[in-house]
């Protein structure tokens, strides 16, 4: 039984699931085997550069080599500087070079996106945790929208599922559910609810593929829904993490200078820049940790569903019989 939505005609692929963008989680294996499986592995660049060594265009090859199926592209495209801004068209452009036809835009205007994309054939789906984020995206010409919600992890959205989809369902693009989506359930659950897919960081976090720490990756399926919390001390926004001792010992809240410098118009997007930086060492150091004393692991609501660590493949195969069963 086919699991065809407008999302799987978009993307080009079997199962309207995605393998969540993540820093530093998004290793190219992890990525190419969702995409092996039938659903879209959706490549982070800082990841794939920073954290895991290989040129741009080489890990790009790399991905290629390992499954002929599509993969996207993440682009986080807030103006923090000039110089951020030319890379990440750099990355575009050869992402395109590549053959990569599907980007997922965050944190910026994407209209830029859609005007490079859109010649080549591409499509653009854009984050949105509410119906301004989500408007604006639709106004700038993107193809979708990637509803991030209350339960996800990393920078989550204050809606709930059903909040966002009653907000961003008549806009006249295809939504694709994000956060909260640890099980087979979960996933058929959100397709039965009108989302044409959902979108899984946590439970790929969990997969024999990634790269991250056991540590990290048994932290995910020790965790209950109340191990999660968010704090500000990461990158001066909240961010969904696993209450490790770490979290606890450090606290959840950024100190009332850097509090001040954010809300400063001028001295805002300086903030973002230094907390991204120190954000992107810490959370790479992290990932590899074996000890929970020094996590700072990133996880959503979903770690209440995830009980094993699978194979990527097996991950999509049960989401897909469970969505199928469900129709």
């Amino acid at each position: 039984m086919t699991l065809a939505t407008a999302f799987t005609r978009d993307a080009g692929v079997e199962v309207p699931l995605i393998c969540g963008p993540m820093y530093p989680c998004s290793n190219p294996e992890l990525v190419a085997a969702a995409s092996e499986a039938g659903a879209l592995g959706v490549l982070q660049p800082m990841s794939l550069t920073y954290v895991h060594g290989h040129e741009f265009r080489a890990g790009i090859r790399y991905m290629r080599g390992l499954t002929e199926n599509p993969i996207g592209m993440n682009a986080l495209i807030e103006a923090s500087s000039r110089k951020y801004l030319e890379r990440m068209r750099m990355w575009i452009d050869v992402a395109l070079e590549e053959g990569v036809r599907f980007f997922i835009t965050s944190l910026g205007k994407p209209d830029w996106v859609v005007q490079r994309v859109h010649p080549a054939g591409g499509v653009v789906y854009h984050d949105a945790t509410e119906r301004k984020w989500g408007q604006k995206g639709v106004d700038a010409g993107v193809d979708g929208l990637i509803a991030v919600n209350s339960r996800a992890g990393g920078h989550a959205g204050p809606k709930t599922p059903g909040q966002l989809l009653e907000e961003l369902g008549d806009l006249g693009v295809p939504v694709i559910s994000a956060g909260g989506i640890g099980s087979p359930t979960a996933f058929a659950a959100a397709l039965q609810m009108g989302y044409a897919g959902a979108q899984c960081g946590t439970r790929f976090i969990a997969a024999t593929e990634c790269t991250a720490s056991d540590a990290y990756k048994h932290a995910i399926v020790r965790a209950a829904e109340a191990d999660i919390v968010l704090t500000d001390r990461i990158s001066g926004v909240p961010v969904a993490v696993i209450n490790t001792p770490y979290v606890k010992r450090a606290g959840t809240h950024a100190g009332p200078l850097a509090r001040w410098l954010l809300r400063g118009g001028r001295t805002k997007h300086w903030m973002r820049a230094f907390y991204a930086l120190r954000a992107g060492r810490q959370l790479k150091r992290a990932s590899q940790a074996e000890e929970p004393e020094r996590g700072i692991w990133g996880a959503g609501k979903s770690v209440a569903d995830i009980n094993e660590i699978l194979p990527a493949g097996e991950i999509v195969r049960r989401f897909a019989e469970a969505a199928r069963a469900a129709k």
